[in-house]
């Protein structure tokens, strides 16, 4: 496969959720290779001097709405989490270490976090539900937790974030086709056609 969507991402944006509900099965189709690129969030939003849409009362009732018509349009199911913003650095750290150290369950890891997050909208950000969100889907928090205090599994997320504000990234969730940009998971028909470009 010589193209490639390059998707930056953090488990805390609803839009992001929406986006990989449908990007591998978009990629699939297009004959692409998706790439998972776990950021920090939080560390793009300092750098770049950005905020969560929820911070300014009219653009978060209204992104509200808007998320719910695309779960609708995707046919899938989606709950905003009462517990957001939660922090994602655990679970940030915790997608590299699978990425890292058990790539084969790297897709089981986003369908659990993801589901959890923003169907279940389970408190992530509390140590013992996320410990059962993770046995119940068959992964070791213990193993899971001493991955994520590696210097490797730290720096490889530093890595990341900085990488994708060094290429533009001002959000999540943020694509590449080729060293194009697109934002938001309403962008999805531009990655759509610039992989058939």
């Amino acid at each position: 496969m010589s193209k490639t969507v390059e998707f930056y991402f953090d488990f805390g944006s609803p839009a992001t959720y929406l986006a990989w509900t449908q990007l591998p099965a978009l990629c699939a189709a297009e004959g692409a290779a998706l790439v998972y690129k776990p950021m920090l969030l939080g560390g793009v939003f300092q750098a770049t001097g950005n905020a969560s849409p929820v911070t300014i009362p009219a653009k978060g009732r209204f992104m509200l709405q808007d998320l719910a018509r695309f779960a609708h349009r995707y046919q899938v199911p989606m709950q905003f989490n009462p517990h957001f913003p939660i922090n994602t650095l655990g679970l940030m750290r915790g997608a590299v270490a699978v990425q890292l150290y058990q790539p084969q369950r790297f897709e089981a890891f986003l369908k659990l976090i993801f589901e959890a997050m923003w169907v279940q909208a389970r408190n992530l950000g509390d140590p013992a539900v996320l410990g059962e969100v993770l046995a119940g889907g068959g992964f070791d928090p213990q193993q899971l937790l001493a991955w994520c205090a590696e210097q490797l599994v730290k720096d490889q997320l530093k890595a990341t974030t900085d990488e994708a504000i060094k290429r533009g990234v001002f959000g999540a969730p943020s694509m590449f086709v080729d060293n194009e940009l697109f934002f938001g998971q309403d962008r999805l028909d531009f990655v759509r056609e610039a992989l058939q470009a």
